[in-house]
Order: structure tokens, then C-alpha cells, then sequence
């Protein structure tokens, strides 16, 4: 999110990853989508050069402390739309990737075709969308102060700053240096579609309530259990994956 978002210091994440790894569980360290002072690259450093952890890359200078070394994750902020590009990352050395989350089922349908073998895929499947990041905070600009004296006050707001259209429309959610979408994504119907597709992996983005339910939710779904409509009880949008404007929601059942 921002390097200034440190409400845990690297030895506890480390810690928290120890014990997620003892119950079991995966565990990949993100690296963050923009980096803007020395201090950004010396944690980056740190991260790619962990001997435990496979490292999620969001941006080209973690793809080049990792290339060649380890295997890793790219993750949704490398620009990746073609299979040249896959076939690159994997020659450096990703297992992985994230598609962008502006690409639609069709293009990363054809990107499965033709993805470097042993490349898993993963797709984000629910939670606000990362949609662009910037120099500047949003947060700090919007109580007018200057982003230095920011005082980390995103963190007052655990689940952003909604910014309305002049129709009364929810259209972005403001989150420190990153703009979101203004309501979450929600692939729970798509499921099945990327099942077929080959996708290996889906993420959920953590939530302020009901993230173990989510969850749950989708684990039925992928085991073709049941759907629960109780998912739907906000409002969603599934737009970019269908090829519609991102905002929008188009049920499975219409397609």
C-alpha cells in the first residue's frame, strides 16, 4: 500500500509467516507496486533476499533482485499482457503470475494456451481493485495536508475514502497512494469459468468483516458445493472480466 504503512515491523510479518507456515499454509511476501526512496529499496532488498519465503514482485526492480536466484511470484502491477511477456517472466524465473486486473476472461483464456509450462495462474477474485497508485497520497490530500505530515491517517480509515460521482455514484475508493475501486469485485459466479480455464489459484483480498465467510464461500465453490447469494448483498462488479467497464456486474446466468 505505502512504505509509510508500518503498523507491523518486518520481524513481525516474519513472525506471523513462521507460524502460517507451521499450520501449513503458503507463504509469499508482496513487495510494493511503487518505490520512491532509498529506504523503499533497502526493505526490498531484505525481502528478495529471504532464504524462507517465495517473494511476490510488483514491480521491475523486484523481478531483477529475483531473477535468476529464486522462483517467484508476478504479481498484478507487473504489466504483463502477452504471452512474450509470460514467456519472459518465466525465463527469470516466475512459477507464478497475477493477471492485471483489467484483463478479461478472454485474454487471459488465451494466455493459458500458451503460458511457459509450470506456470501457475492466479486471479483476483474478490475485494476492492487496485486500480493505480501515485506519488501522492490521496488520503493526505483530501484533509489538505502535505504527504510528509500525513501522520498515517489511512489507517483511521481501514477500508478507504469512498469518492462519489455527482450522481451520488460510488466510483473510486481512496486508500493512502492508492486509488480502488469503488466497490469490491466479486468472481464467485465465474468460478466454474476458470476452473475450466486451468486457473490454479484465486485471491481474496482481506476484508474489515466476514473474510473467513468469503472464504468459505468460495472454498464450496471451487469444490461445487453450493453458492451463497448472501455474497451478493452489496454491491459487486465483475465488469472487467467479462470485457464490460470494470464498475459494472453481469450475472453468470445471463452470459
Amino acid at each position: 500500500m505505502c512504505a509509510k504503512r508500518r503498523a507491523l515491523r518486518r520481524a513481525d510479518w516474519l513472525d506471523i509467516a513462521a507460524r502460517l507456515t507451521d499450520a501449513g499454509k503458503e507463504v509469499v511476501l508482496s513487495t510494493l507496486a511503487l518505490l520512491e526512496a532509498n529506504s523503499d529499496l533497502l526493505q526490498l532488498e531484505k525481502i528478495c533476499a529471504n532464504a524462507n519465503y517465495i517473494v511476490e514482485a510488483n514491480d521491475m526492480s523486484a523481478v531483477h533482485l529475483l531473477a535468476g536466484r529464486v522462483p517467484f511470484v508476478a504479481g498484478p502491477h507487473i504489466n504483463c499482457y502477452n504471452s512474450e511477456t509470460l514467456s519472459l517472466l518465466a525465463e527469470l524465473g516466475a512459477t507464478r503470475w497475477v493477471p492485471p486486473v483489467e484483463l478479461p476472461a478472454t485474454t487471459i483464456g488465451t494466455l493459458q494456451n500458451t503460458r511457459p509450462e509450470a506456470m501457475e495462474t492466479e486471479v483476483f477474485a474478490y475485494g476492492y481493485l487496485p486500480l493505480s497508485f501515485s506519488a501522492r497520497c490521496f488520503t493526505a490530500r483530501a484533509d489538505n495536508v502535505g504527504k510528509d505530515e500525513c501522520e498515517q491517517r489511512c489507517i483511521r480509515d481501514p477500508e478507504g475514502r469512498p469518492l462519489f460521482t455527482q450522481e451520488h455514484e460510488r466510483l473510486f475508493t481512496m486508500n493512502g497512494i492508492q486509488l480502488q475501486s469503488g466497490i469490491p469485485c466479486n468472481l464467485l459466479y465465474e468460478t466454474s469459468a476458470m476452473l475450466d480455464m486451468g486457473i490454479d489459484i484465486v485471491r481474496i483480498s482481506p476484508q474489515l468483516k466476514d473474510t473467513d465467510t468469503i472464504v468459505k464461500t468460495f472454498h464450496a465453490a471451487v469444490d461445487g458445493t453450493s453458492i451463497s447469494e448472501g455474497m451478493l448483498r452489496s454491491p459487486v462488479c465483475n465488469g472487467y472480466w467479462h470485457g464490460l467497464p470494470g464498475m459494472t456486474f453481469m450475472h453468470a446466468h445471463n452470459d
